[in-house]
Parts: C-alpha cells; sequence; structure tokens
C-alpha cells in the first residue's frame, strides 16, 4: 500500500512526572478511516498534538505522510485537515472573513468547494463568530478542516454540538472524501459514530494502545453475550467453573452469561439439559470499549487528553 498515512515508534510524552503517551506504535494506512478511541485523559489529543507537532516528544518518533514531525511541521500541516477538540476562533470576524483568512495562508481554495462544504452543512458564513452557538462553530470547524481538499483529515471529537442531521451530513462528507483518497484520523469517545465511520479502530488505554483492529474483527474476538433457553428449570452449580465465562447468572430456565473464548465447554455443560434456544445478540463496540476498561487501574491520572 506504500508509505502510511501515519507512524509513530515508541512515541512518548511526559508532562513533569505525568504521563501523556507511552511508546505509541501505531500505523494508519492511506486511504482509511481510523477511529482512535479512549475516555478523557487517555492521550488521544496529546497524540494529536504530537503528530502536528504542536508539541515536542519526550521521545520516539512520529511520521505523517512519509515526513518527520520533527522537522517537517509546515509542510504536513499544508496537507493536513485539522480539527481541534477546542476550537479556538477568532471572535470579531464573520465565518467568511475567517475561511479567506484561511485560505490565503495556505496559498488559496476553491471557493465554490468551500461554499458548497458550508451549504451542506447549513452553515452561515455571513454570521460574527462571536454570534454563533456552540454548534455553528464547530459547523465552521468542520468547513475549514475540509476546504482545501488535504489528504489526511486528523479530527478531534468532530460531531460535538451538531444535530443529527448534521451528523449524519458530515459522515457522508466522511465517506465521499474517502472515496476520494483522503485518509481520517478521527479521535473520538462517540463510540456508535465510530462504529458506522471508521474501517479500523484504535483503543488507547494509559498512554497505550490496547487494541487495534477492524471494527468487526474486534466484535468477533470480543466478550460475547450468550442466552440459553432451556425446557425445564436448571441448577447453576451446573455451570460453576466453565473457563472464559463470566457474570453468569440463570434463572429458572433461561441461562445468561458473557464468554471470553471458546463456547465448547459451555454447550457441553448445557447438552445435559433439554436447550430450546441458544441465542447471541451482536456486541457492539461500545461494549467492546467497556470490555478493554472494565478493569482500568485506578487512581492517577494524568490530567492531560
Amino acid at each position: 500500500m506504500g508509505e502510511a498515512a501515519i507512524l509513530t515508534r515508541g512515541l512518548t510524552k511526559y508532562y513533569g512526572r505525568s504521563r501523556g503517551v507511552e511508546d505509541l506504535d501505531l500505523v494508519v494506512e492511506r486511504g482509511e478511516v481510523f477511529g482512535f478511541l479512549g475516555p478523557n485523559g487517555a492521550g488521544k489529543t496529546t497524540t494529536i498534538r504530537l503528530l502536528l507537532d504542536l508539541i515536542r516528544p519526550t521521545r520516539g518518533t512520529a511520521e505523517v505522510l512519509g515526513m518527520d514531525v520533527r522537522g517537517r511541521g509546515v509542510d504536513i500541516r499544508r496537507r493536513v485537515g485539522y480539527l481541534p477538540g477546542e476550537l479556538a476562533l477568532y471572535e470579531n470576524l464573520t465565518g467568511e472573513e475567517l475561511l479567506r483568512y484561511l485560505a490565503n495562508l495556505r496559498g488559496g481554495a476553491d471557493w465554490r468547494f468551500t461554499r458548497s462544504l458550508a451549504g451542506r452543512l447549513d452553515c452561515d458564513l455571513s454570521q460574527a463568530i462571536k454570534t454563533l452557538s456552540r454548534g455553528n462553530r464547530q459547523k465552521l470547524g468542520i468547513v475549514q478542516a475540509f476546504m482545501h481538499r488535504p489528504e489526511l483529515l486528523i479530527m478531534d471529537e468532530p460531531t460535538n454540538g451538531l444535530d443529527p442531521l448534521v451528523q449524519l451530513e458530515f459522515h457522508r462528507l466522511v465517506r465521499e472524501r474517502r472515496q476520494e483518497g483522503t485518509t481520517f484520523f478521527i479521535s473520538s469517545h462517540n463510540l456508535p459514530e465510530v462504529e458506522r465511520m471508521c474501517d479500523r479502530v484504535g483503543i488507547i488505554r494509559e498512554g497505550g494502545l490496547a487494541a487495534v483492529d477492524e471494527v468487526e474483527s474486534l466484535k468477533r474476538k470480543a466478550l460475547r453475550r450468550l442466552e440459553i433457553h432451556f425446557a425445564q428449570p436448571v441448577p447453576p452449580e451446573a455451570f460453576a467453573g466453565i473457563p472464559g465465562v463470566r457474570d453468569l447468572r440463570v434463572e429458572g430456565r433461561t441461562l445468561t452469561c458473557s464468554l471470553a473464548g471458546s463456547v465448547d465447554a459451555l454447550i457441553k455443560a448445557a447438552a445435559r439439559f433439554e436447550v430450546l434456544n441458544v441465542t447471541s445478540p451482536e456486541v457492539s463496540l461500545e461494549e467492546i470499549f467497556i470490555h478493554y476498561y472494565r478493569e482500568e487501574p485506578g487512581g492517577g491520572g494524568e490530567g492531560h487528553a
């Protein structure tokens, strides 16, 4: 597939004694939509700032579009669209004035395309930024990130404050640009949204990657939920100590549990009784996420996203 859009090796950032990210090894391929998941404080925003050379690493390296971020930060930012999680805008300008200013800094932009973006997102460019609601500021931020048709879009919580219809239009924009070869790196804790948009996801925990995989593959590897219906009530002790079984509940003729790994031992235990039905509801990305964090050590948060 050629050089990666994003490549990090041992990327580490400490704020004094507090950990931002540690030994982060990450590959985002060109043309994919990559979701970067984690709660506040896990290291998502720190990673983005390192990729854009807005802060410097304690150790390790990062490349964006084949360029080292330490030596080519300006070149990288010309080819990347960026939407920060905390959007700061020039309050006294109108939306159009801001976009024209940014377009001039980048050496120009296709104004017809920019106006089309604004129209699709119902973004009024004539209003002063200081009068805009949070959602309308977010729309303007999305337009500025897309308007120069960047090769890579790095977006931190892109749909914060957007109403559902605008969120759907944003998803369509992502799909269209991806079909034209644009790469997306989307940091979010909106798990249903990531599940709809992304090809692969990385789950960051305590500054390091807990998992990186395709959404469907993660679902297959995750804890599954099982529900077994029997013809007659069954004794709970008949299912005690089965490998991989968690959260076991037996209520009369119904057994429910979560299961990691093979179902063989559980099915053999159930087969000693008359089984009427076995169901396994599809696991969501949110449940996978909770699984990776359910045993997270308490305390000692580093205070940086």
